[in-house]
């Protein structure tokens, strides 16, 4: 079984604010760039064949640590449809008790014209299932709504309640994929600096 790595893009200005992304393509910023700078791959990991993202703040996070991917749609961040741009800070001051059921359906949780985790999940399945057909390791930067649905995916977490791995910065997560494509959590932290 081939073993996948995902690596979180370095940090934007949005994300320095609290503000959703989603498929807003914004660049990394100045501490995004110096983030990357002195994250240190692990020569395994920088070995694997490389995706990523086809978003601007993903593939200047791969042109920094030297990888040259290919990108892929299926690994773009969920879509936060009209709430892209808002924190969650401001819409659950702003929506309330319907914010607070939404967030409370965890993998169905979705934002007005955007996309549910599940929806992520069911979008990189087939990706994961050619990842699966491999016999080499394979490496992506992406997104963390990407990696959570993924998480999802190998532990059976229905994102309620705490998340069992919280994605900690600078780190990468290592799954194990089988020949259907299903994850199974290899290592949660692997340390990047």
């Amino acid at each position: 079984m081939p073993v996948l790595t995902l690596i979180r893009h370095a940090p934007t200005l949005w994300n320095e604010q609290g503000r959703i992304q989603g498929r807003t393509d914004i660049a990394i910023s100045d501490f995004g760039r110096s983030t990357a700078e002195a994250w240190i791959l692990p020569d395994d990991i920088r070995a694997a064949y490389w995706f990523s993202s086809p978003l601007r703040r993903t593939r200047q996070t791969a042109s920094i640590l030297g990888i040259h991917p290919k990108t892929d749609d299926r690994l773009i961040e969920m879509n936060w449809g009209t709430w892209e741009g808002e924190s969650l800070h401001e819409l659950r001051d702003i929506h309330g008790e319907a914010m607070k059921q939404n967030e409370s359906l965890g993998l169905d949780f979705c934002p007005p014209d955007g996309e549910s985790p599940r929806m992520v999940q069911e979008r990189i399945m087939p990706w994961l299932a050619i990842v699966g057909g491999l016999d080499y390791p394979v490496a992506a930067v992406t997104h963390r709504g990407v990696i959570r649905a993924v998480t999802a995916l190998a532990t059976g977490w229905d994102m309620t309640g705490k998340e069992l791995h919280k994605l900690r910065p600078g780190t990468c997560r290592q799954f194990r994929i089988s020949a259907t494509g299903q994850p199974a959590l290899l290592e949660p932290d692997i340390l990047l600096v």
